[in-house]
């Protein structure tokens, strides 16, 4: 599949679902300890999210990285907007601004959540 097609079907994706984590695995077993953190604040959060499995496809794992021009996986997106990789969705949970981002946006989570 051409690069702008993959970016195509990305950007689609990103606008029709709410939350969209683009990782190695599934949340159910994740491929890197990565998208295994990120998945566990996903889940600590309570968060409804799309996963694509970035192994299932070479060209969607090369696709993401063109799509957004950051060079990782996982990639958080939310409401279409790149939130970013592990990291900086580390950094934003525990200083709270992951939580205030989701509420901002209308995105149901746990609220009661603390951060760490």
């Amino acid at each position: 599949m051409s690069e702008q097609k993959i970016h195509d079907w990305i950007g689609k994706k990103v606008a029709n679902e709410d939350v969209v984590l683009f990782m190695k695995g599934t949340r159910q077993f994740p491929q890197c300890g990565f998208s295994s953190q990120v998945v566990q604040i996903m889940e600590y959060l309570g968060l409804e999210y799309s996963e694509v499995n970035v192994l299932d496809d070479l060209s969607i794992r090369d696709g993401i990285k063109t799509y957004t021009n950051w060079p990782t996986i996982p990639q958080l997106y939310v409401k279409g907007e790149f939130v970013g990789g592990c990291d900086i969705i580390r950094e934003m949970f525990q200083d709270g601004e992951l939580q205030e981002l989701l509420t901002a946006k209308g995105i149901a989570h746990n609220k009661q959540t603390q951060t760490a």
